[in-house]
């Protein structure tokens, strides 16, 4: 799970997300949650590193939470 968030609560995208996903793989991630604030950042990827992870995109924490532990 990638992405801070504020002490107002608002999420930021994250910085230098591109690195942030070679460090997951390096470390053989499979999966990533990123904010959808960080959506447009995705052509910043490479596409053979974008490739190798199951996405996902949160809107609030909660939401962040309940995708990255896969429950419903």
């Amino acid at each position: 799970m990638l992405g801070d968030m504020s002490l107002g609560s608002s999420l930021k995208l994250v910085e230098s997300l591109a690195e942030c996903l070679q460090v997951a793989f390096d470390a053989c991630g499979k999966r990533v949650t990123l904010p959808m604030s960080s959506a447009m950042d995705i052509s910043t990827i490479p596409g053979e590193l974008f490739t190798k992870f199951q996405t996902n995109f949160y809107a609030e924490p909660i939401d962040a939470v309940v995708k990255a532990l896969g429950v419903d």
